[in-house]
This record gives structure tokens, sequence and C-alpha cells, in this order.
């Protein structure tokens, strides 16, 4: 379960804490935050739900992201002083001792990745975060930092953190095919309904309580009004009958494409209702469902599949 845009924003707290029970009592193990997140109300109302149900800490997983911790200079990138202090401040939020992923939420071409491999080894052998990972980095650059920790004897990123859903594919379906058999790097995928596009409500337009009628996200009012946006919907209306033959609604269908693929260690949800929520969990139950028949006529109608040379599963 994310956080973004709905811890603390679109979301009051008694929602939150809704979400958050439904999830782990559902089976959902990992929560996901950020610093810049709500400026940092995310990871402190994430943490006092955490504290106020007293989930053992041992069950749960906990990520957040470093990169923008504020609008002074030096809250912002990934130098060893806003890596090590960033992360302080994010489990001063969280009320927690560590967390088990700290994320780069971006790379950052003004710090040397030895520096940034070096902070991040040091976090982690001071207890404060079990892991390391990256989000929104390219191949070249997980591969880059891989390679200056097998160098220095440090610790390298095990997982990527990248949008991946219907729409968008090449990066978890070519590019990080390759991290994952050689280096053992997983890729937690966030937003597979593409911020709503593929939830079916934007087919007549946008409604009032969506999310792309926000003000601050007129961007995505833009991309679903746009001609591209339009063909995106009118696929959707294709992949319909798809969802209806499985007994599963679209968006159960969407995650549930998004889980099949091997490489995925994990699917982000992002839910601002307890009934979404429900609605996207039910994507466990047409997992099995998702037979290569399936895919192959999800593919034809989306028409977007990305070309990759080689075959691992061969």
């Amino acid at each position: 379960l994310g956080t973004w845009v709905t811890f603390g924003g679109q979301i009051s707290d008694e929602v939150a804490e809704r979400l958050m029970t439904i999830a782990y009592e559902s089976g959902v193990n990992l929560f996901d935050t950020a610093e810049v997140y709500a400026a940092g109300k995310a990871e402190v109302i994430l943490g006092s739900i955490i504290k106020k149900k007293g989930w053992r800490r041992s069950s749960l997983v906990i990520t957040t992201k470093l990169y923008w911790g504020g609008k002074f200079q030096e809250k912002k990138g990934l130098s060893r002083k806003h890596i090590i202090e960033g992360l302080k401040g994010s489990l001063q939020r969280l009320q927690l001792e560590y967390v088990d992923v700290v994320f780069a939420n971006r790379p950052d071409n003004n710090t040397p990745m030895e520096e940034i491999v070096r902070a991040m080894t040091h976090v982690i052998n001071q207890g404060m975060a079990m892991y390391w990972g990256t989000s929104r980095w390219s191949a070249m650059e997980i591969m880059e930092a891989y390679s200056v920790a097998r160098q220095f004897n440090m610790i390298p990123p095990v997982c990527e953190q990248a949008e991946y859903h219907l729409f968008q594919r090449e990066k978890v379906e070519v590019q990080l095919p390759e991290l994952y058999h050689k280096i053992g790097v997983g890729a937690m995928t966030w937003s597979p309904l593409a911020c709503g596009i593929i939830s079916g409500k934007y087919g007549n337009g946008v409604p009032e309580s969506s999310r792309a009628s926000l003000k601050c996200y007129q961007w995505l009012k833009e991309k679903i009004v746009s001609e591209e946006g339009r063909k995106q919907q009118n696929k959707l209306k294709d992949l319909s009958p798809i969802a209806e033959r499985l007994e599963c609604t679209l968006p159960q269908l969407a995650v549930a494409w998004c889980l099949r693929n091997e490489g995925v260690s994990s699917v982000l949800l992002g839910s601002s209702t307890p009934e979404q929520l429900i609605e996207n969990l039910g994507a466990i139950q047409v997992l099995p469902k998702m037979t290569s028949h399936v895919v192959n006529e999800i593919d034809n109608i989306l028409r977007n599949k990305p070309y990759s040379k080689r075959d691992y599963r061969s």
C-alpha cells in the first residue's frame, strides 16, 4: 500500500487508518512512503497508525524514499549529509527505529556514485535501514551502483521502484529483466492503474471527485483528454470483455497483469476509499487466471509490447 497523494492530502487520517487496517488484515505487509509526501505528513500519519495498532514490527515491511527533504539546498539530493540526516528525520516522523528499505527517490548527478553507495551502506550498518534501493534510476545507473558496491565491499541496491502498467512497459519488461537475472535486482512497481486512468472512471470525462480534478493534477487531466488519452480509453473498452470473462473488474485485471511479471517483487496500490482498496486486492484471485493465452489476448489489444532481444524464460 502506497501513501502518495492520499495520506496527508486527499484523504483524512481516519480513512488512512481504515485503509491500512483493511490492507494489513488482508495480508498486505508492505507500506511505502517518502519524505516528500505531503511535506513529511504522510510519514507522520503512517507511523502514528502503526503505533496505535500495535502491529508487530517484524511483520511489516516499511519503505521510505529520500531526495526532496525541504526547500533548502542541503535538504535535497543524495549527498552523504542528506541521506543520513534525511533518514533520521524520516525515522523520527515514522516513530520507528529502522525502515526495511530506504530508496534513493531519483538519481543525483551532482553526487558521486561512491558517496551515495557509501552513505547507504553507512545507514544500513548503523541499523537505520535493512536494505536500500533506487527509484526512477536507469538500468545503467543501477549497474554502476552495484559495481561500486562490489569494488569497495559495500552494500548494493536490491530493488528499483518503477512505474509499470498496461500503457507503460519498456523499463520493467526490457531494461530491468537483465538486472533481475544478473544481479537479482527486483522491481517494486507503482501506479498499476496509471494514476486512475485504467480505473474505468474516465471513460466519459473527468469526474469531480477524481484525482485528475485536483488543481495540482492538471497534467493528469490534460493527459486523459488528449488524443492519446482517448485512444487509451478505447483500448480499455476493448479489454472489458476479457475482464468480464475472467469474472473480475478492469482494475483487478490491470493489477493482476502487473503481478504476473516474474521480475516484479511487489505492486504498490494507491487507494482513496476502502471500497477501491478491497476491489484492487481482489486482483490476487485473478492472478491464477492470467494464462499465456489471456496475456496474448491483452497484448493484441494494447499493441505496445516492447521488443526484447533476449527471452530469459527459455
